[in-house]
Order: structure tokens, then C-alpha cells, then sequence
């Protein structure tokens, strides 16, 4: 598929076809840069769904002269935005050693490269080593950001995932005991003293210890867990259920791998209510109502006596949230 994309269901193909994609920095090139237009970029296709791209992304894809994207974990619709011209690669089954090759021939023939990668490049995306990669080679590299699977997952349970007086943090993590190392001190049990959202990736063929860290940790029994499966991709799969149920909620369904946990009391908070738009919060645009402000600092002040007299637990809500005994489960439609 290399043609562009037409219609309006796609709406980024048509930004795409008006906007030229973002220019170098205009800071003077140093002196291992090549002249002319060789560049790679690194590109953040999302958590699956084309139309999820960022209208750079699909400027960037339709202007490269090679596009190399992993059909592993790329949707092969975002191929649609490449032009006709280019040269697709399916770095799927390709070590870096192979594609250091791609990278010198665009070096030598001066190329433009769209590295695509899954998700948003910055988390997980073994990006760093090719960003190193580049520079030993003396090729300019740039990076363009893009929708990571957790806000992609939270965005479909319609779920924000810091919440007043009981979120503050999102943690982006792993299980460790798998390929690749985990540093000391980075255990899901030790994250999970925090208490507030987690967001675990990579980890669904190990959901037994899984739980049992995040049990260890202090989460308790009863708190909610989202389970996404190929989270904005046709056949994405949803399911709520609980830290005490997680591994039984994942073998019963067979998520090996593609699965995102969210983990947390955000997940079932309600009732509570940020400054921001509040009438006794004031900022440069905004003056606070005298009364609404008496009334906003007193209700600080008691949050802040609840969480000091509850250590934190209480005042997270753990003794009054449940996402009860059963699991809700939705699939996506066609």
C-alpha cells in the first residue's frame, strides 16, 4: 500500500497533502552533518488506529523516501499516507545490523527515512540506540512524538486518570523478570506502594505475578484494573475487573501479549472536582469569588487533615471504592 489516502475518513491524509513536513532546526548544522536532505525520522504511529496519527506524522511519512514501519505492531493503513514513490521496509523480522544498512544507503544516496515506530517512540521503542546509531554515522535524526497506549486505552474507558485527592502520578511500567532487564528498585511491588495509577505494559504473559506485586505492593483485592487488548486496533478488547481477579481475567481470555494494564482508584473515582474551573481558583485570566474562595480553601484544608490522619490509604478511598465482584466487558463493533 503506498498510495495516499483519499475520502473523509481520513481526515489526516488531507493535512497531510497541504502541509510540508517540519524543517530542520534552523541552528547552524555542525560539522558532521551531510549537506542536502538526508534525515531519519523517528515516528510515533500510535497505539494502533491510523487516523490516530499526528498530522506531522503523516507529513513526515508522505515526504520520506524510504519508509520503514513494523507490521508486527503498526497498522498497515498508516502505509497509506507514504507516497507512491517510496520504498516500504518491514523491519519486523530486520536486526538493527540491517537497518544500519538502510541507513547508510540513505546516507550515500541522500535519503529521507520515516522510521515508524508503535505507540508514542519514546517509551519502549529501542529508539535510542538507533538515534546513536545515526550519530556515529554522521546522519541527523529527528523524533516525532505520538499517542502512547495508555492515554489511548483511558480515552476509550473515558476514564481521566489523575484525580483530586486521589491521583496525582501515573507510573509507565513494566513487570521485570522478562527479555529485558529491570533496573533495582524499579519492582512493580514498590511502584505499587504508591497507590496511585499505574499504567503496566508488557507484562500479560506473567499475570499471576503480576497480581501477586501488585498485592505485595499494598494495592488492595478490590481495586480496579483495566485489561486492553490491542487497545484502537479493529479487533481491541476491553475488560474491567479488579487486582484480586487480573490473572484469571487474563488466562480466561488468552492475553499473551498486546495487553495494557491500567491499575488504580482513578478508575472508579466520582464525586470529586479539580481547581481549575472552580470559582475560588484564580489564575492570570481569571479573578476567584471572594466566598468561592473561603469555601475552596476550607475544603483544602480538610482534605489535607484526612490525608495526614489516614496515612494516605484511607484518604484514597480504598475502604469505600469497589469495582465489585463482577467484570464488564465490551468489544469493539466493526
Amino acid at each position: 500500500m503506498t498510495g495516499k489516502a483519499q475520502g473523509p475518513t481520513q481526515p489526516v491524509t488531507a493535512a497531510a497533502a497541504t502541509h510540508t513536513p517540519p524543517q530542520p532546526s534552523a541552528a547552524a548544522p555542525t560539522s558532521h552533518e551531510p549537506a542536502g536532505r538526508t534525515k531519519v525520522w523517528f515516528v510515533g504511529a500510535g497505539p494502533g488506529a491510523a487516523d490516530l496519527l499526528t498530522l506531522r506524522a503523516a507529513a513526515v511519512i508522505a515526504e520520506a523516501d524510504v519508509v520503514i514501519w513494523a507490521s508486527s505492531l503498526v497498522q498497515a493503513e498508516v502505509l497509506d499516507h507514504a507516497g507512491p514513490g517510496a520504498q516500504i521496509v518491514d523491519s519486523a523480522a530486520l536486526p538493527l545490523e540491517d537497518v544500519r544498512a538502510l541507513y547508510e544507503r540513505a546516507l550515500v544516496e541522500d535519503l529521507v527515512v520515516a522510521r515508524i515506530h508503535s505507540g508514542d517512540p519514546a517509551l519502549w521503542g529501542a529508539v535510542q540506540e538507533q538515534r546513536e546509531l545515526c550519530d556515529e554515522l554522521g546522519l541527523p535524526h529527528e523524533t516525532v512524538p505520538g499517542v502512547s497506549a495508555y492515554s489511548a486505552v483511558a480515552a476509550l474507558a473515558d476514564r481521566e486518570l489523575t484525580v483530586p485527592e486521589l491521583a496525582q502520578s501515573v507510573i509507565l511500567t513494566r513487570l521485570g523478570g522478562g527479555k529485558t532487564p529491570m533496573p533495582a528498585g524499579e519492582e512493580i511491588a514498590e511502584f505499587a506502594r504508591h497507590g496511585t495509577t499505574m499504567a503496566v505494559f508488557l507484562s500479560a504473559a506473567r499475570s499471576g505475578q503480576l497480581q501477586a506485586e501488585l498485592l505485595d505492593g499494598g494495592y488492595p483485592p478490590d481495586a480496579p484494573v483495566l485489561v486492553a487488548y490491542r487497545a484502537t486496533w479493529p479487533d481491541e478488547l476491553l475488560v474491567e475487573c479488579t487486582v484480586g481477579t487480573l490473572a484469571e481475567t487474563v488466562r480466561a481470555r488468552k492475553l499473551w501479549k498486546h495487553t495494557l494494564f491500567l491499575v488504580g482508584p482513578a478508575l472508579a473515582a466520582s464525586g470529586t472536582r479539580s481547581h481549575l474551573y472552580h470559582p475560588g481558583h484564580f489564575h492570570g485570566h481569571r479573578r476567584a469569588r471572594p466566598q468561592a474562595r473561603r469555601e475552596l480553601r476550607a475544603a483544602d484544608a480538610a482534605a489535607r487533615g484526612r490525608a495526614q490522619a489516614g496515612g494516605g490509604r484511607e484518604a484514597r478511598g480504598w475502604d469505600k471504592q469497589s469495582a465489585g465482584a463482577g467484570q464488564a466487558e465490551r468489544e469493539a463493533g466493526p
